[in-house]
């Protein structure tokens, strides 16, 4: 599989997330500033809440730029073991360890993006193809890794 195509999906995956939490965030000041007339301190409350979800819009852009940016330390070359990069192939399925933007369908397969921070790649750190690990009782076993 070109791990260069995989690399792009996530990264157009990415960003079309933070075009979406962009519009959210302006969606969301416009409401903020619609209930700044004088409608009077009862509505303070409400401000604050629009407040808060602004703030946890922004916290989540904030993650995807970050996200964004650590893909760029990415590499289409293939790896050794279980790291940031590593598309892994285990008897549950298919994972590619970088930004977690949910299911992947490329040349036919179905592949899982996963966090380096998941507490399945936590578990198959520094696996090589061969390894097993554990996982919640479960012992699998690392098919392959590219």
């Amino acid at each position: 599989m070109d791990k260069t195509q995989l690399v792009n999906t996530v990264k157009e995956r990415l960003a079309a997330k933070a075009e979406t939490l962009k519009g959210l965030i302006s969606q969301t000041q416009e409401s903020n500033s619609e209930t700044k007339s004088s409608m009077g301190d009862k509505y303070e409350t409400s401000r604050e809440m629009i407040a808060q979800e602004i703030r946890n819009l922004q916290r989540q852009l904030s993650e995807v730029h970050n996200q964004m940016d650590a893909l760029v330390k990415l590499n289409s070359a293939p790896s050794k073991s279980v790291e940031l990069g590593a598309l892994v192939e285990t008897g549950a399925g298919l994972f590619y360890v970088s930004a977690p933007v949910g299911q992947l369908n490329l040349d036919g397969r179905t592949i899982m993006t996963v966090s380096p921070e998941a507490p399945l790649v936590k578990a198959m750190q520094g696996c090589r193809s061969g390894d097993t690990f554990s996982l919640n009782n479960s012992t699998q076993k690392v098919v392959g890794i590219d």
